[in-house]
């Protein structure tokens, strides 16, 4: 069969043949399409698919979206296979070594590094935004002090949407600004305060004072009855910790919020949708699993047996905190938080019987050809793990401190999305429908009794 060409129209046609196109073949009817290339400043280029449909009566399918591009952004770049990550263009390494977690947030929200008087300016801002509405305050006593913190999170910051409704129209760049400055703000008071109601403490407020890191710390450890003290080492720790995970590219909670955002909704709404999807073991809960697994080896003398474990492809244990589904090369974050996370047991002199454990991990996988070949470089998740333990962070905490810090990320992609030059759609994948075919409907008296899988699950249990 001769190929046959199909364009929407002449003018398509003409814009797409050449060598900034890609030619599709349905080798079951010989027809050909064209597609045009679309390039980037960074990265790999893209086969803009938008008219696949119009084109072929067709759809791709993509599980997990692991090679398709759902947006054009401006703000973070990451390339896995050489170990780099930018925020609006400069290294992370750079940013972590002479810039502080405000300085990153004005950047991924504004595109530029601030001046000296609009950081300023930014800072005093965020501060003034941080305490909570006492009537938001009394939410907490809703729940039950057994509560998982990430679950009041999602509580409480989706109930922000109901104190500040009227006023957040997401087509008004003031108002959108507005949002994004309270959801930095409040983050650090709302995550806290799910601690200290979990351990029956009185809520501290916030200090203007502080740093946004040393606010949090207080926050968080600090009594009325006493004074605290912020051991700047820690302060340091922690703000290159909310740094390093300010942002990730189309991560799985970004892209959540992406689409929560693509419908209109309520800016605290789309965050908390972000913080759900955070929550899950593969993605923010990561470093709390390395605890976990550091718990379940148990002792250094177990190590040799576990690393064994986990080169057995028939055994399904794993090493948690090793490699990282998007760089094939080490983490830049976990070069970072090395040597933050030496700093901190240096620093802190802490006695902890995971901690050796975990050092004799990294010393092996740095060390042992399995890891390298398999490019299984200790990732940020693992390092950060061992400094939130040091540092007093309750397990429970650490998805939440992740999610403080990703927060400006988030507002980051949700603003870009008003403010961009694409026409904004509301997200709608497809599927590869695998169900039955059309059939008719059954009266009770002539359907078969079956067990269901639910059924007998339910059975199981009882």
């Amino acid at each position: 069969m001769a190929a046959k060409k199909i364009f929407a129209s002449a003018e398509v046609a003409g814009e797409l043949l050449g060598k900034d196109s890609v030619t599709l073949v349905n080798n079951r009817t010989g027809e050909q399409h064209h597609f045009p290339i679309v390039d980037g400043t960074e990265g790999p280029s893209l086969i803009d698919i938008s008219n696949l449909y119009s084109q072929t009566g067709m759809f791709t399918y993509d599980p997990g979206f692991t090679s398709t591009g759902s947006c054009r952004s401006d703000i973070t770049f990451i390339d896995g296979e050489k170990g780099i990550l930018l925020y609006r263009g400069y290294p992370i390494e750079q940013l972590v070594d002479g810039a502080d977690y405000l300085d990153v947030c004005y950047l991924l929200l504004h595109g530029e590094l601030p001046s000296k008087l609009e950081g300023e300016q930014f800072a005093a801002v965020i501060t003034n935004h941080t305490m909570l509405h006492e009537q938001l305050v009394s939410f907490y006593r809703g729940f039950k002090r057994s509560a998982h913190p990430m679950a009041i999170m999602v509580g409480v910051v989706g109930a922000l949407s109901a104190f500040y409704h009227s006023d957040t129209d997401v087509h008004d760049p003031y108002q959108r600004m507005v949002a994004a400055h309270r959801l930095i703000a409040k983050m650090p008071t709302i995550g806290s305060y799910a601690y200290k109601y979990s351990k029956g403490q009185p809520f501290m407020y916030p200090k203007n004072d502080l740093t946004f890191s040393e606010n949090l710390l207080r926050l968080m450890f600090a009594v009325p009855s006493e004074e605290y003290t912020i051991n700047p080492i820690v302060a340091k720790a922690i703000d290159r910790i909310l740094i390093l995970h300010a942002d990730h590219e189309q991560n799985a909670s970004t892209s959540t919020v992406r689409l929560a955002g693509s419908s209109g909704a309520n800016p605290f709404a789309c965050i908390a949708s972000g913080i759900a999807s955070l929550w899950g073991p593969a993605h923010g809960g990561a470093n709390e699993a390395v605890l976990n697994m550091l718990h379940e080896i148990g002792s250094v003398e177990n190590i040799p047996k576990f690393v064994a474990r986990a080169k057995d492809k028939d055994d399904k244990f794993r090493l948690m905190g090793f490699g990282h589904r998007v760089y094939k090369n080490y983490d830049p974050r976990a070069t970072i938080m090395r040597q933050s996370c030496h700093e901190v047991l240096d620093e802190l002199g802490v006695s902890d019987p995971l901690l050796p454990i975990a050092l004799e991990l990294e010393k092996i996988a740095l060390k042992d050809s399995y890891f390298i070949e398999k490019k299984l470089y200790p990732n940020v998740d693992f390092y950060s793990g061992i400094i939130l333990r040091a540092t007093g962070f309750p397990v429970p905490m650490f998805t939440v401190l992740f999610a403080i810090a990703r927060t400006v990320g988030w507002v980051a992609h949700w603003k870009e999305m008003y403010s961009g030059d694409e026409t904004q759609r509301i997200g709608r994948p497809r599927q590869l429908y695998t169900g039955a075919r059309r059939r008719d409907f059954q009266q009770l008296e002539i359907r078969k009794n079956r067990s269901p899988n639910w059924l007998r699950l339910w059975a199981g249990k009882k």
